[in-house]
């Protein structure tokens, strides 16, 4: 029986292709998504270049693309607070209630099931190259990377400046001497 509300995170830097899929497979066992923006107040690094907002951008056109009803989903930037104690607690205060958890990271299982959540460990797709640590290395390699994110994610990263964000963020700083 499907749950009516899952709760899925993810630091989405940037939205891919497998991100698209773990979205599709989740609606397999939940009627609604809340979509969470992992380390929400991350920008600005060769890590996590992209902030909360124009993540939030690239998954709203993206399942938009898709044809993916946006009265099934919520998307909310959860900001790290250093606390695992107190996470959990954290997330329910920002989302819409959820019974299930859908998620690959080790401590987000266990702070959930700690909390007796159902865990759901989404399938990864491709991961080899279905990664943001993949497309953010072919940006800075000038390497073919749209073909890894959906072409809106691809829009938005050109609207933003994003490639040469990222690969100004990656230079060593220069010597003084």
């Amino acid at each position: 029986m499907k749950e009516k509300r899952g709760l899925l995170i993810g630091r989405m830097q940037p939205v891919h292709n497998g991100h698209i899929q773990v979205i599709k497979k989740t609606f397999e066992e939940v009627d609604e998504i809340v979509i969470g923006i992992g380390s929400a107040q991350l920008s600005h690094t060769t890590r996590d270049p992209f902030t909360a907002g124009e993540r939030v951008m690239m998954i709203t056109k993206t399942l938009s693309e898709n044809n993916v009803n946006s009265a099934k989903y919520y998307i909310i930037p959860i900001q790290d607070i250093q606390m695992n104690a107190v996470w959990v607690s954290h997330l329910k205060m920002l989302t819409p209630p959820f019974k299930k958890i859908f998620s690959g990271n080790p401590l987000v299982q266990r702070l959930f099931e700690e909390e007796n959540y159902k865990i759901a460990k989404p399938p990864l797709f491709e991961r080899e190259k279905l990664s943001g640590t993949e497309v953010r290395r072919r940006m800075i390699a000038d390497e073919n990377w749209k073909k890894l994110v959906p072409s809106s994610t691809a829009n938005i990263i050109e609207e933003i400046n994003g490639i040469e964000r990222i690969k100004h963020l990656n230079q060593k700083e220069a010597s003084e001497y």
